[in-house]
């Protein structure tokens, strides 16, 4: 088997949601209606700018992402619609769909690599194309289109969690390191010790959960 990673020229309303921020967002597509995942941003103007283009039926916030549940499905006015050159190219298009900087990012699975490049020329024809990435699939180990990330997740307690983010939020995965564990207990209202305990524990949960696949 064979992936490409395409990032294509769009007029779609999900790919206009994306332009000019740092967000990006996943597209969940069914017959009746799509669930929207925005990763960044602020989720109170993503959520508006999901509004201005998109008729929504319900949304969730959280202080990582914004779920949207769409009105109805908005697959034909999605140009280009990539999955009518899929039966022409025997490929596949791996969920989800992705949005990032106004355009749209498609991941391709083919059974012959000619089918991927059949696929980019016909593409080319009408669009601005890139492909980001290729590769041979030559098992299924690490190999993302095959695996849940959230089925992957390892569950976390409320604190190790709360920490994590903590961490990440205030630059201390950065190079140089933005904060001190100290700090964070600081911030949280919890001791330097407690704090690296939870971090220590949430980092080694996720590294066992991962690990096989990197």
């Amino acid at each position: 088997m064979y992936e490409a990673t395409l990032r294509i020229e769009s007029s779609a309303p999900f790919a206009a949601v994306t332009a000019n921020t740092d967000a990006y967002l996943e597209l969940y597509c069914s017959d009746h209606s799509d669930l929207l995942v925005v990763r960044g941003g602020d989720p109170d103007r993503m959520l508006e700018r999901v509004r201005e283009h998109v008729p929504v039926r319900d949304s969730l916030r959280g202080p990582e992402e914004l779920v949207v549940i769409t009105e109805r499905c908005l697959q034909p006015v999605d140009v280009p619609t990539i999955e009518r050159y899929l039966d022409e190219t025997d490929s596949l298009l791996l969920p989800p769909i992705r949005y990032e900087s106004g355009r749209k990012i498609g991941r391709v699975l083919a059974l012959d690599p000619g089918n991927l490049a059949q696929l980019y020329a016909d593409l080319s024809e009408e669009y601005d194309v890139t492909v980001e990435a290729k590769r041979e699939l030559t098992s299924l180990q690490g190999s993302v289109p095959f695996v849940s990330l959230v089925d992957a997740l390892p569950t976390l307690t409320a604190r190790q969690r709360e920490v994590l983010l903590a961490a990440h939020r205030n630059g201390y995965f950065e190079i140089p390191r933005g904060v001190t564990l100290e700090a964070i207990g600081d911030e949280l209202g919890i001791g330097r010790r407690a704090t690296e305990e939870h971090f220590r524990r949430a980092v080694n949960k996720l590294m066992d959960a991962f690990v096989e696949y990197l």
